[in-house]
């Protein structure tokens, strides 16, 4: 059977189709709450909506389905992260990871043009943008499974940053109508001027998302050769950005640190995440690098791991290792899609790097 092509993309256009339908304020908040899984859709004849919407209703519940509809979804051997395939109105399809603690993980492109050199989804750059409304779809796609979901993470497949409208619409409207605290909707994006000169110039009133860096080099040059299209900011100047974000948003930052064996897992780069975070409001979480065939970039040990995170917390430096929710069935960005949907990626060319941790 085809899949229903939804005639909404961005939050905005569901909005009007609201307000055609003589939607006040008080009506667009039961219609986005029940979206979300946070009310029960009003009954026909309640008298909670106005008629022309009532009688709209129906249409408006088919097209909000349609935006991300379930083409697979797999069960992680925790019992409690789903990795799930959503194919969207288009036929394209990008991921959601249902994870432990009630979060969800959502993305934010159809692909991504960072290109990160260890990452699946960069292997075939970007292919379009998400509207604002699909973005959201996740999110109710992910209720549907766990209702208790309370925490939104844009780490998946695509930059936040390269897509900043759409997903500060989310942002907003997830914090808004959700049920969702501003702490609790994470942007992880690889930094961009354009998105830290945003996020400084959010209004006191509006959601200000907690922010995840990735980081994963102290070095310019090592940093730039993992993620070659990223904006060519220096480390020093991205870590002082994000602070001044922390500050005003008042939470910690959190550094992302992809570990990759032989690259940056040793005793120099350590030390000098430990003299750039030194005295910040910040924690680093390390997530040993998801292997892909193919790509060079082996995990480390997990001695090397630990004693990489020790270090770390010897120096005072707040750190965790995030083992990468549902492993067990393709957790990382952009695998399941890979494997199952596009099929395996043929012979995608390597990237040599002659710049060892």
């Amino acid at each position: 059977m085809q899949q229903k092509i939804s005639s909404f993309a961005d939050l905005a256009e569901i909005s009007a189709w609201l307000r055609e339908r003589s939607a006040k304020p008080q009506h667009e908040r039961l219609v986005y709450r029940a979206w979300l899984r946070r009310a029960a859709w009003p009954e026909p004849g309640a008298g909670k909506l106005p008629r022309t919407l009532c009688a709209g209703l129906p249409f408006l519940r088919e097209e909000l389905a349609a935006l991300a509809v379930s083409a697979l979804r797999r069960e992680g051997g925790d019992g409690v992260s789903s990795k799930m395939l959503l194919r969207l109105s288009d036929g394209r399809t990008v991921e959601s990871v249902v994870l432990p603690k009630n979060a969800v993980c959502v993305s934010t492109q159809v692909g991504c043009a960072v290109g990160c050199a260890f990452c699946m989804t960069g292997r075939g750059g970007l292919t379009r943008q998400l509207g604002s409304a699909e973005i959201v779809a996740q999110v109710a796609a992910a209720r549907e499974i766990n209702p208790a979901i309370r925490k939104v993470d844009f780490m998946g497949m695509g930059e936040p940053a390269h897509n900043l409208r759409a997903v500060m619409e989310a942002v907003q409207f997830l914090g808004t109508y959700g049920d969702f605290g501003h702490k609790s909707l994470m942007i992880s994006s690889s930094g961009s001027r354009r998105l830290f000169q945003h996020l400084m110039a959010l209004p006191r009133q509006a959601v200000k998302p907690a922010l995840a860096l990735s980081l994963h080099s102290t070095r310019d040059e090592l940093r730039s050769a993992l993620m070659p299209h990223a904006d060519k900011m220096t480390v020093r100047d991205l870590v002082a950005a994000a602070e001044a974000y922390s500050r005003m948003a008042r939470t910690p930052v959190q550094y992302e640190w992809v570990l990759l064996q032989g690259v940056n897992d040793g005793v120099q780069e350590a030390d000098g995440l430990i003299a750039l975070l030194a005295g910040r409001s910040a924690m680093v979480n390390v997530i040993p690098v998801n292997e892909v065939s193919g790509l060079p970039f082996k995990r480390p040990p997990k001695a090397a791991c630990l004693g990489f995170v020790r270090r770390l917390r010897e120096a005072g430096i707040v750190s965790t290792i995030r083992q990468s929710a549902a492993q067990d069935v393709l957790g990382g960005c952009g695998q399941l899609r890979s494997r199952f949907i596009e099929g395996a990626a043929g012979s995608a060319a390597r990237r040599a790097l002659d710049i060892s941790a």
